[in-house]
């Protein structure tokens, strides 16, 4: 799989497979990031492209010492799978 991409000009994270491109949508305000939309094409579902796309995002909100406001529901559930990532959400 490729590299999760900041692309910053469209608040978005992107991960491009197989020619199609998953993103994760986001609002920055100071250091906190909300993650608002997950979107994975549906010829990408099922292989865990989703899931690989927000764990390099957080891998990189973590780096940047951001806090995180999980609007998007993918992403609530993804943190409540992997514990070790609630340290990022904003109280």
């Amino acid at each position: 799989m490729s590299e999760i991409i900041d692309n910053r000009a469209h608040h978005r994270f992107e991960l491009e497979i197989e020619g199609h491109l998953a993103t994760e949508h986001y609002r920055l305000d100071g250091d906190v990031i909300t993650f608002e939309h997950t979107d994975v094409p549906k010829e990408l579902g099922g292989k865990g492209v989703g899931s690989k796309l927000v764990q390099g995002a957080l891998d990189q909100v973590r780096s940047a010492g951001l806090k995180l406001v999980p609007q998007c529901s993918f992403v609530k559930a993804w943190i409540d799978k992997h514990p070790d990532y609630a340290d990022l959400l904003a109280r």
